[in-house]
């Protein structure tokens, strides 16, 4: 995408092509404009435009350019935080709404995709955090025990199992979750555009906004190229590529961006596939410099971890790919990856997202921590409830927040990079 083959990798290369779309022209008006093409952008237009509403959508570059087309595609409920902490942080009315939402979100990912037969490789048979040492045997056992406590279709599972499951010993056990599974992230946010056209929503590729302003009871948006919208809602969906310089730049000051990349290899023989994640599970680590795999549908293993693929960092986070894959699974050992990627993960100090009203009728949610497709989704279809007038903001799982910019935001990005270059470059050594 923009020519640049480490931004979105293998992702670009098996994607089915996006729906046509052209840069925004001339004056229009509607309901609601929203400012994004990533998962919440375009779950808000496809729930409003359903709705009956008129909708315009402009995105900067391109659909999924932002976080939506590069992670790693692994479809969780829930955020970071575990369950019973949320009413400690959120309050006993919305910790428990937030919980309920986000426990049904991939049900939500699933049913769209079903619903309007996005080919986006969705598989849905769980996903395992897996415990590396004592630490990250007792953080998954207690995130286990609190999600059954409520319900949720989860389960601990052994060493010996965890070992069945992923191919690989290294590890002391597992929470497998049976509400989650994998997509492949940039053609469904591509499906979610298509369904969304379908509805009757209009959206506008390379068309950054430049201007906002208030006229009447509407808000006027114009694009770099002088194009105009008229709408009487605004919803932005910029989350972690929300420009520093252009229109809600507060909106970045309350985010420190992580970078992930994620790998490719060749596809996997069969023999080998067989003996490496059999049930087509995610995979994530309890590591703080956490680490992640999964396969496509062509048999590709797509490896990432905490990192930028750039300056000293891209030597560095290969040679270490190549260490840890070839650690967890011999068989491997030598492998090419075929495809590399990279993006930037939205991080907010508490590791919950933020609601914002920015002005009238001007709302947005973002801060998702590395947990946008279910997260996004859902609050796409809460942002358009709220707008067709379907529920209130008391109804909303997060309450209204001002933005408080995150003290010491540059240099603490820069830790996280130059960070998990110093843990790469020593881990994984055998």
């Amino acid at each position: 995408m923009n020519n640049d083959p480490s931004s979105h990798g293998l992702w670009e290369a098996s994607a089915p092509a996006a729906p046509s779309t052209h840069p925004l022209t001339g004056r229009i008006n509607v309901d609601v404009v929203i400012i994004g093409a990533g998962f919440t952008g375009l779950s808000a237009a496809l729930h409003l435009a359903e709705g009956g509403a008129s909708v315009a959508v402009l995105e900067a570059v391109d659909i999924g350019y932002g976080g939506s087309g590069r992670n790693v595609g692994l479809v969780n409920a829930g955020m970071w935080v575990k369950p019973n902490a949320l009413p400690g942080v959120l309050g006993d009315k919305h910790g428990p709404r937030l919980l309920k939402l986000l426990g049904e979100g991939p049900s939500l990912v699933y049913d769209i995709v079903e619903r309007h037969g996005i080919d986006c490789q969705a598989v849905r048979n769980g996903t395992l955090h897996c415990a590396v040492g004592t630490t990250g045997l007792n953080d998954i056992t207690d995130r286990a025990n609190q999600w059954k406590a409520l319900g949720a279709p989860v389960r601990l599972v052994d060493a010996k199992e965890t070992a069945g499951l992923t191919g690989t010993n290294a590890y002391l056990g597992s929470l497998l979750d049976m509400r989650a599974g994998t997509i492949q992230p940039l053609a469904y946010v591509r499906g979610l555009a298509s369904a969304a056209i379908a509805a009757g929503a209009r959206i506008y590729s390379q068309s950054p906004v430049a201007q906002v302003e208030e006229v009447g009871e509407r808000w006027r948006l114009r694009t770099q190229s002088g194009a105009e919208v008229f709408a009487k809602w605004v919803l932005v969906a910029t989350n972690a590529y929300t420009g520093p310089s252009g229109i809600w730049p507060q909106l970045a000051t309350e985010l420190v961006r992580l970078p992930y990349f994620n790998m490719a290899t060749r596809p996997v023989n069969s023999k080998d596939r067989a003996s490496i994640l059999p049930g087509l599970q995610g995979v994530w680590d309890t590591k703080d410099v956490l680490s992640s795999y999964r396969f496509d549908r062509t048999g590709r293993l797509v490896f990432g971890s905490v990192g930028a693929l750039r300056g000293t960092g891209r030597a560095i986070h290969h040679a270490w790919a190549r260490r840890a894959l070839a650690k967890l699974f011999p068989q491997l050992q030598g492998i090419e990856f075929e495809y590399e990627w990279y993006g930037w993960i939205g991080m907010t100090r508490d590791s919950l997202p933020r609601f914002h009203r920015l002005a009238k009728n001007t709302i947005s949610f973002s801060g998702y921590n590395g947990r946008g497709i279910a997260p996004g989704t859902t609050f796409g279809r809460e942002l358009a409830k709220l707008v067709l007038g379907h529920t209130t903001d008391e109804d909303l799982p997060l309450p209204v927040s001002e933005v408080k910019p995150v003290t010491l935001r540059p240099i603490r990005e820069a830790c996280y990079e130059v960070g998990s270059q110093i843990a790469h470059a020593a881990g994984a050594r055998f």
